[in-house]
């Protein structure tokens, strides 16, 4: 049965989800967070019953790993399908006489009826339809072999997912999918910014600010100067605790009745129409008094009792001391401030506008240029709109709009799918492939135990049924190449200091394999679920590592292993049918020694130990990549600042400070990362270099206020620059220096003082 995965985790997200759904404030977070919560407790119920076994690649039971399944966070399986969707009423329609046991089932058939395979058949031709999930390419697959002499390739096909007819949309859905055209690739497209743009709305604390300013103001200044018309001498003055001037309700105008009825109607209306404020009804404001005392009277003072009087006295003086007498310079200068604030458009207006003018551009499509609809709107509105901007890589990256590695994982299947539906001659199939790739690649991934991978592509039934009519065309291979190095320069150029994150890893293995280049790329392993072994690709990357970093500052450092036996000795981990690199995971474990002062068996901390060794072994895929894609003298012009930007990322982020315990070693973890980054580009730099960098990096250092915290690490790096080695402890004998790692078992030696206390 294999390994399942803790309810721990689910039970602390569900926790969560119902605490957020309970105390947040915006109405539109406690909808998501009890959606989540939904979703937790689905996951729970199906752990509990035995319905769910997360941890495998078919966590579902009696469900084929093709089928795609909404994944809660952490890689947890809900146990719903994302294809599993009602009818829209035109599509219950098409198949309402038809034969089936459910709508879904009885639509599915009718596209293998004539008609329906003469509609799926109009769409190819057109290209007007949209593929969501991978399921919504089946059956158009099926009507292509059978249009182009395939017949029993499309029986088989029908055969395999003759089961899930009934619940699952196997169709796409109509409407063109725009693609960017050649390299150019966007982040979200029109009708996703336009959404985002129209739901801003306005804060109700500023709201309330705009709503005063404009409405309750000019209102109270109209009753201030009703009341002081009836004050005879100067008008009330707050003089320390006393109130000096004249008395109110002792001179009557003569339009003052007619004034007051006047504010009366228009304070109705207001408060009828304007409720974002309620600071003018507070009982103890001079609003209120003042509004109390003028419904009291109503011709004179003979209803107002000599405290009222008082009161009315008090709040003129509170008001005319603070911002002078209406009409006054001062308190005309004041309103006309306030007034100008208020005038100013508010975000959600001028996001408002700003959507406006995305409509002349297909909701489902991107943008040509971001000077077509920005004009003057604000800079962070544009960057908003900047997501739908259709660009190279390179270009949205320079404007921020993908700002990490992670994102660009996520815009870069725009260019794989291209480049792997090219080897299809037919140009329907091959825009087919094209969306069915795309869509694969948003399904989420799942949590895996025991070694098991991911579903790859190749094992939906659709394509593997024209896997066999895909050719090997060299030019794809030529591009595919050039993608990869292409991503790999940038992404290391544009975010030096971060490890390329398993959704890029896998993006470029594909590239990788479109160019024929054999690559053992490795993910980052979560330290929670690591069960001790690593497949036989990890050894492999570790012997071109060794290879390729033999004798650099990066191989000393971290004392990296000179050779490895020709011969590995592989373990077969049966129950999987997976070969196992049993030696590489031993050489993990000797070597993770060095981190683990407490003796902690099976501990998250202790796997992040053994980890971090495989990652230090293998440069976590730097040098695979740069053996493999011969990047060394590209790279080469670059490290110096690549290394320099990796060491100030380290520095910035063990000084920002934390009193959480968990959050600064999270931070160390990340500072090590980047340290082992900045290490590997400084391999790639002459030795005045190296020292020139360390140098910098010890006034840096200083400068941040982490001397006596990170000193050691850099004393080590220094000593290791100068040629010499660590001990095997990680220390150098002749000075306090450490070599830095990011897990432990124990203390952190650089760990802050305030973090160790709160836990």
């Amino acid at each position: 049965m294999g390994h399942t995965a803790s309810e721990g985790y689910a039970y602390g997200q569900l926790e969560r989800a119902v605490h957020t759904a309970a105390a947040a404030k915006d109405g539109a977070t406690r909808q998501r967070a009890r959606a989540k919560a939904d979703r937790w407790r689905e996951v729970l119920a199906g752990m509990a019953d035995g319905s769910l076994r997360i941890g495998s690649r078919v966590p579902v039971a009696g469900t084929p790993a093709w089928v795609t399944l909404e994944v809660a966070h952490g890689g947890f399986a809900t146990g719903r399908f994302l294809a599993e969707v009602p009818l829209s009423p035109a599509e219950v329609a098409l198949c309402a006489d038809g034969p089936g046991t459910t709508d879904r089932e009885r639509l599915n058939l009718w596209y293998l009826t004539d008609a329906g395979l003469g509609t799926l058949r109009a769409m190819l031709a057109s290209e007007s339809y949209r593929i969501e999930v991978p399921e919504d390419a089946a059956l158009p697959v099926v009507a292509w072999l059978l249009d182009h002499g395939h017949a029993e390739a499309a029986l088989d096909l029908v055969a395999e997912l003759r089961p899930y007819l009934r619940r699952l949309r196997l169709a796409p859905l109509p409407g063109a999918a725009p693609r960017p055209a050649g390299a150019l690739v966007r982040l979200s497209t029109v009708g996703e910014v336009r959404g985002s743009l129209g739901s801003a709305s306005t804060p109700p604390a500023v709201a309330a600010m705009l709503e005063t300013l404009k409405v309750w103001h000019p209102l109270f200044d109209r009753l201030v100067a009703l009341w002081c018309d009836t004050v005879k001498g100067d008008l009330p003055r707050l003089a320390e605790n006393d109130v000096t001037g004249g008395w109110p309700c002792r001179t009557w105008p003569a339009d003052w009745t007619q004034r007051r009825a006047q504010w009366l109607a228009d304070y109705a209306s207001a408060s009828a129409r304007h409720t974002a404020s309620k600071a003018h009804t507070h009982p103890k404001s001079n609003f209120a008094r003042l509004h109390r005392a003028l419904l009291a009277c109503e011709r004179d003072s003979t209803e107002l009792t000599g405290r009222d009087v008082g009161w009315i006295r008090r709040a003129l003086a509170n008001t005319v001391t603070k911002h002078g007498e209406p009409g006054s310079e001062p308190r005309a200068a004041l309103r006309a401030l306030q007034a100008a604030v208020a005038a100013r458009p508010t975000h959600a207006a001028l996001a408002a506008a700003l959507a406006e003018r995305l409509d002349r551009f297909p909701a489902d499509g991107g943008l040509p240029s971001i000077e077509a609809v920005a004009g003057d709107a604000p800079a962070h509105l544009v960057a908003k709109v900047a997501r739908a901007l259709e660009a190279p890589i390179e270009e949205l990256v320079a404007r921020n709009v993908i700002t990490s590695a992670d994102v660009l994982a996520t815009v870069l299947p725009q260019i794989t799918a291209q480049l792997l539906a090219a080897n299809f001659d037919n140009e329907q199939l091959s825009t087919l492939y094209a969306q069915t790739y795309a869509a694969f690649r948003r399904r989420r991934s799942l949590l895996l135990l025991d070694l098991e991978h991911q579903i790859r592509i190749e094992e939906l039934p659709w394509v593997r049924a024209i896997d066999p009519l895909r050719a090997r065309r060299p030019d794809a291979a030529r591009a595919a190449r050039q993608t990869v190095a292409q991503t790999v320069l940038l992404a290391l150029n544009a975010f030096p200091h971060a490890i390329l994150p398993n959704t890029l890893v896998r993006e470029l293995g594909a590239l990788a394999k479109q160019a024929e280049l054999p690559m053992p790329l490795v993910e980052e392993v979560a330290a929670d679920i690591f069960m001790g072994r690593f497949t036989a690709k990890w050894r492999a990357a570790a012997e071109i590592t060794s290879r390729t970093m033999a004798g650099t500052l990066y191989a000393r450092y971290y004392d990296l292993p000179q050779s490895w036996p020709s011969t590995p000795r592989p373990r077969p981990f049966r129950a999987l049918a997976k070969r196992t690199a049993d030696e590489f995971a031993d050489v993990c474990v000797a070597r993770a020694s060095e981190a683990q002062p407490a003796h902690r068996p099976r501990s998250v901390a202790a796997n992040g130990t053994v980890l971090e060794q495989s990652q230090i072994l293998t440069t976590q895929n730097l040098a695979v990549l740069v053996h493999t894609l011969d990047l060394r003298s590209r790279l080469r012009a670059s490290a110096p600042a690549l290394a320099a930007e990796s060491l100030k990322w380290t520095v910035t982020r063990l000084a920002t400070r934390t009193d959480h315990h968990h959050a600064a070693l999270q931070a160390i973890k990340n500072a090590a990362y980047a340290w082992r980054q900045a290490l590997f580009f400084l391999s790639f730099c002459d030795a005045d270099t190296q020292r020139a960098t360390v140098g910098q990096l010890a006034e840096q250092v200083t400068r941040a206020g982490l001397a006596e915290r990170f000193t050691p690490a850099v004393t080590g790096l220094a000593h290791v620059v100068e040629g010499g080695w660590f001990t095997p402890g990680g220390q150098v004998d002749s000075a306090a220096g450490r070599r830095f790692l990011g897990w432990t078992t124990g203390r952190h030696w650089c760990l802050p003082d305030a973090a160790d206390h709160v836990r």
